[in-house]
This record gives C-alpha cells, sequence and structure tokens, in this order.
C-alpha cells in the first residue's frame, strides 16, 4: 500500500516534519510518499495546494494524510473543509487545551520554536557549532577545558555527527578525538587527553560494520580491512574498560540515538 502525505506549515514545517516522521515509522507496512510544503501563509497558496491533493486523491482513489502545524486558523479551517485528506491539526490538537489548562490565551505566533525568537538562546547555538567544528577529530586540543563532553573512537565511528547534532540540538560544546594507530599501538590513553578524563566518552562499533563504512571511503585497504577493524575494536574497548570510560556501541542507533545516549549516560542537560 502506498499513501500520499502533506506536511503543511506557515513556518519551517521542521516541527510538522517530525511529528508526521515520528507517528508514521509506526506503520511499517505502508510506503509513504511525503511532500514537505512551509511557508504556506494566505488563503491563495492554500487553494492551489488543496487543487494538488484533490488531484491526487483522484487519481490513487485514496485520500491523502494532511499534517499542519498552521498558526493562521482561516487557512487551518479552510484546507480542512476543501481538502479531500484526512488531516491531523498537529497544533489544534494541543493548543486548546493547553490554553485551558494555563488559563490564558497562545500568542499565535508562527516561527517560535525554530525562528530567531530568543536571541540568546540562538547566539549559543551558534557558539556550540563553532565550538564542534573547530574541535572536530582532533583538529584542536587547546580549548579542551570548556568542552562539555569529548567523544572519543576510531576513526569512522559517529563522532562527528554525534558531537554536530549534540550542538545544534541541546546547544552542548562537544569536541571529538580520533584514536591513531600511534595511539592504538601504546595501549593506553593518550597523555593530551588525561587531564579530561572525566569529560572523555567512548564511541565503540562492531567490526563488520565498520569495515563497511571503511570500505567506502578507502576500498581494499589496510584501513578497511576486517583484521585492522576488529583488532582497533577490541583495542579502544579493553581501555574504555581499563581506564573505566563509559561507552556505548553505534552500530544499531540512529545519530539521535546516539546523541540522546550519550546525554542521558553522561548526566548532561540541554543549554537551549
Amino acid at each position: 500500500m502506498k499513501r500520499n502525505i502533506f506536511i503543511i506549515s506557515d513556518g519551517t514545517g521542521i516541527t510538522a516534519d517530525s511529528l508526521a516522521n515520528s507517528l508514521l515509522t509506526q506503520f511499517n507496512d505502508i510506503e509513504f510518499e511525503k511532500q514537505t510544503l512551509p511557508y504556506l501563509d494566505s488563503l491563495d497558496k492554500a487553494e492551489a495546494l488543496i487543487s494538488r491533493i484533490n488531484i491526487c486523491y483522484e487519481e490513487t482513489g485514496n485520500k491523502p494524510l494532511i499534517f499542519l502545524t498552521l498558526i493562521n486558523s482561516r487557512i487551518g479551517e479552510y484546507i480542512k473543509t476543501q481538502a479531500k485528506a484526512a488531516v491531523f491539526d498537529l497544533f489544534g490538537t494541543f493548543i486548546s487545551p493547553l490554553e485551558k489548562e494555563l488559563k490564558t490565551k497562545s500568542s499565535y505566533t508562527v516561527g517560535l520554536t525554530h525562528g530567531v525568537a530568543n536571541i540568546e538562546s540562538y547566539q549559543h547555538r551558534i557558539e556550540a557549532v563553532d565550538y564542534t567544528l573547530a574541535h572536530d577529530d582532533g583538529i584542536k586540543i587547546r580549548g579542551y577545558e570548556d568542552a562539555d563532553i569529548i567523544l572519543i573512537g576510531v576513526s569512522r565511528c559517529g563522532k562527528t555527527p554525534s558531537c554536530l547534532y549534540m550542538a545544534l540540538q541541546f546547544g552542548i560544546l562537544a569536541a571529538n578525538y580520533p584514536f591513531t594507530d600511534d595511539d592504538l599501538s601504546d595501549l593506553r590513553l593518550p597523555d593530551v587527553l588525561r587531564p579530561y578524563k572525566s569529560k572523555l566518552f567512548g564511541l565503540s562499533i562492531d567490526p563488520q560494520r565498520l569495515k563497511e563504512i571503511r570500505t567506502e571511503r578507502r576500498p581494499n585497504s589496510q584501513y578497511s580491512s576486517a583484521d585492522q577493524c576488529r583488532i582497533e575494536i577490541a583495542e579502544v574497548e579493553a581501555m574504555y574498560q581499563r581506564e573505566k570510560i563509559p561507552f556505548i556501541n553505534t552500530t544499531n542507533f540512529s545519530i539521535e540515538e546516539i546523541a540522546t545516549k550519550i546525554m542521558s549516560i553522561a548526566g548532561l542537560t540541554r543549554k537551549i
């Protein structure tokens, strides 16, 4: 079965897209064809969109699913009454009950979640991303004293994307350090990291998955060989255990899951 999805917002559409994706992942037997339509902020735009949606219904015989996060109630009602679709109003579901419970009216302002409404928070996010980029892959050791966390592990185990996600989503100052052949040959924590041991968090990965990732980058090399991957993983995990450094295996987790698990285990709280 295949269903068409329209994700509609008068802002960026990021919130609607995230909520819709979270819900749709629970239905594995259905193929979804999704379109995200941000900044739908006029009735003229809504009318043109409804024509597309209704044509989609006539061609497929199945009602498209619409996920809305619209502040403008007139546009929302127009879509609900005119579109031949199943409409899920993600804001409407929660705003009215919240207004009742909080005994106050919503501001009904577009773009507060992913805009620059809170300058201080936005600036902190920029600073966190700048820090993470400057301290990626062991490029810069100076400044580790400012880090909230330092991810360590072998090459290609997920350090960089996890750091960037934590910086962007949580405002965390995250650095990362890759173990080289010289580091691994010593079978001990590098001296440059020892002063920051309390900030270290290790990543590991199944050797076969590491081989697949490295082969895409450097096929038929020692770097991507099964033996090299197996030895490196065995050595870093032994070091984590010996040095009592917390670590997780990233093999079966998304970047979002890895970052969230790190935050939870390390006891970090979001800053934005």
